[in-house]
C-alpha cells in the first residue's frame, strides 16, 4: 500500500516479525525510487530461478532494497543516538548512508548472480563486470536523466559505501570515519544490514528457519577506533548470521535442481546473444534498463528461427524435463590449496571406450564453493568485541573460547555434474566416476544417481 502527501510519502509492508511497520522515505530517495531504472528492480526476483524449487521464492531485488534503506537508517540512527556527539555524525552522513542501502543493487542483472557469475563471463574477454560498479554507473545515469540535485559529495559517498565490500577500494583502511562503509557492505568483516534483510527475507520465502535477531546486534553494535565492533556476548549470534547463510546456500541457492535450471538459463541465454545481444547491453547503462528476468519470456513466445535453440531450452525447464544430476562430491580439504577449476573436457577424457562416445557438449559441470565469508577461515577472527558499555578496550575472539562444536573448516567446494540429456546420465556417471578414481585414487561422492543405483542392484 503507498500513500503520498505534500510532505511524505510511506511505504506499509511486513517486515521480519510479522507485523507492518512505516517505512518512511524521504524527499531524496523518492527521487530515486519513481524512476523507471529503479522501478526495474520489481522485475529482478532477489532468488533468480529458485522459485522454480521453492515457489515461495518470488520476493524481488525492490523490496530488498527498501528493506535494506531501512535497516541502514535505523543502524544509523542508532549509532547517532547513542555515540551521535563523539562520532560526530550529521545528516548528510546517515543520508548518504541510506540512499547507498536504497540503491546497492540498482544495477544488478537478472537471475541473481548467474548473470555476471557465469553467462558475462563468456562475452567479456576477461574484463571485470560486477553489479555493485553497475550500481555505481546507474546512480550517475538516473542522475543524469532525471534531473536530481543531490550534494556531489552525498553521491561520493554513496558510491565508495556500494563498492565497499571490495577487498581493493584504494584507502579504504585510512578513510575518514570508515565505520561508515561497513553499514550497508561490509568487506572487512562481512556483517551488514545488506545480510541482515536478505537472510531473514530469504528464510522466511523457503520456509527455513531463522535462529539469530540482528535487533539484538544493532541494539548494542558500537564504533571504536573507527570500527564497529559488537558486545562480546553476542559472538554466538554473530555466528548463527554466517551459519544461517551458509546454509541458505546449501540448501536453497545451490539445490541441484536450482543449479541444473540454472545450467540450462545460461545455455539458452548464451546460444541468443547474437540475436538478442544481451551481454552487449550490460555496458551501457540506458540499455541495461531493458535487462530483466523477462528475457525467457521473451524467448519462449518468439518466433524468430535465430532463437530456436534458446527457446527448446526453455521448453524443457517449463515441462521439467531438466538436465540430469549425475553425482557430486566435496573437494578434501587437504586438496583445496591446489585445486583448479573442473571441465566438461576433464569428465569426457576420463571416459573408458563403450556404446556412447561423450561430446564436451554432452556434460554441464558446477563449482560450488561455500563458506562463511572469509574462505577457509573463521570469519569471527575479523571482527572485534568489548566487553561492556565502559570499556575502551576491543578484541577478538578465538573460536576455541566460544565452543568446541564449531567446524575446524570453514569452506566447502562441490564439484557436481549434470548429462545434459537422460539418455546419457550413465556414461556421465561412469566418466566422473574414473576421472574421480583417477584424480583422487577414490570415489569420492557418497551417493550414487537413482540412475546408477538401478545398475548397481
Amino acid at each position: 500500500m503507498v500513500a503520498s502527501s505534500n510532505f511524505d510519502r510511506r511505504l506499509t509492508k511486513q517486515v521480519y516479525d510479522n507485523v507492518h511497520r512505516n517505512i518512511f522515505l524521504d524527499p531524496l530517495c523518492l527521487k530515486f525510487i519513481d524512476t523507471e531504472q529503479f522501478q526495474r528492480l520489481r522485475d529482478l526476483k532477489q532468488l533468480g530461478l529458485t522459485h522454480m524449487v521453492y515457489p515461495g521464492a518470488v520476493h524481488s531485488r525492490f523490496e530488498h532494497s527498501l528493506g535494506v534503506y531501512w535497516l541502514a537508517g535505523e543502524a544509523m540512527n542508532k549509532l547517532a543516538t547513542y555515540q551521535g556527539t563523539e562520532l560526530d555524525i550529521d545528516g548528510d552522513e546517515i543520508q548518504a548512508v541510506k540512499l547507498a542501502g536504497l540503491l546497492h543493487d540498482v544495477g544488478h542483472g537478472p537471475f541473481s548472480h548467474l548473470f555476471e557469475r557465469d553467462f558475462l563471463p563468456q562475452f567479456l574477454n576477461g574484463q571485470k563486470w560486477s553489479h555493485e560498479d553497475m550500481s555505481v554507473r546507474m546512480i550517475d545515469y538516473i542522475v543524469d536523466e532525471h534531473h536530481i540535485e543531490v550534494d556531489p559529495t552525498i553521491l561520493n559517498k554513496v558510491k565508495e559505501m556500494i563498492t565497499a565490500s571490495s577487498e581493493n577500494v584504494p584507502g579504504k583502511s585510512a578513510r575518514e570515519k570508515s565505520f561508515l562503509y561497513e553499514i550497508v557492505a561490509n568487506g572487512r568483516t562481512g556483517i551488514d544490514v545488506d545480510k541482515f534483510d536478505y537472510i531473514v527475507r530469504d528464510t522466511r520465502a523457503c520456509g527455513l528457519g531463522c535462529s539469530f535477531h540482528f535487533e539484538r546486534l544493532m541494539d548494542a553494535m558500537r564504533v571504536m577506533d573507527n570500527e564497529i565492533c559488537y558486545h562480546n556476548n553476542d559472538y554466538l549470534t554473530i555466528h548463527k548470521i554466517f551459519a544461517t547463510r551458509a546454509d541458505l546456500h546449501r540448501t536453497v541457492y545451490t539445490h541441484a535442481k536450482v543449479k541444473a535450471i540454472e545450467l540450462m538459463v545460461v545455455d539458452a541465454l548464451v546460444k541468443a546473444n547474437d540475436f538478442s545481444r544481451i551481454a552487449a547491453r550490460a555496458q551501457d547503462p540506458a540499455l541495461f534498463c531493458e535487462l530483466n528476468d523477462s528475457i525467457l519470456k521473451f524467448i519462449e513466445f518468439s518466433s524468430n528461427n535465430e532463437l530456436k535453440e534458446s527457446k527448446d531450452l526453455i521448453n524443457r525447464i517449463r515441462r521439467r524435463d531438466l538436465y540430469k544430476f549425475c553425482g557430486e562430491f566435496s573437494v578434501p580439504k587437504d586438496k583445496l590449496d591446489h585445486f583448479k577449476d573442473i571441465t566438461s573436457k576433464d569428465i569426457i577424457c576420463s571416459q573408458n571406450s563403450g556404446p556412447v562416445e561423450l561430446k564436451e557438449e554432452d556434460v554441464a559441470v558446477s563449482i560450488i564453493k561455500i563458506d562463511l565469508t572469509n574462505g577457509r577461515n573463521s570469519p569471527l577472527e575479523r571482527i572485534n568485541f568489548f566487553q561492556d558499555v565502559e570499556s575502551n578496550e576491543k578484541f577478538p575472539i578465538q573460536d576455541d573460547r566460544i565452543s568446541h562444536l564449531l567446524p575446524s573448516s570453514y569452506q566447502d567446494m562441490i564439484v557436481r555434474v549434470y548429462a545434459k540429456k537422460p539418455e546419457l546420465v550413465e556414461a556421465v556417471s561412469e566418466a566422473f566416476e574414473n576421472f574421480q578414481r583417477k584424480t583422487y585414487g577414490t570415489i569420492l561422492q557418497v551417493h550414487a544417481t537413482p540412475e546408477r543405483k538401478k545398475h548397481m542392484r
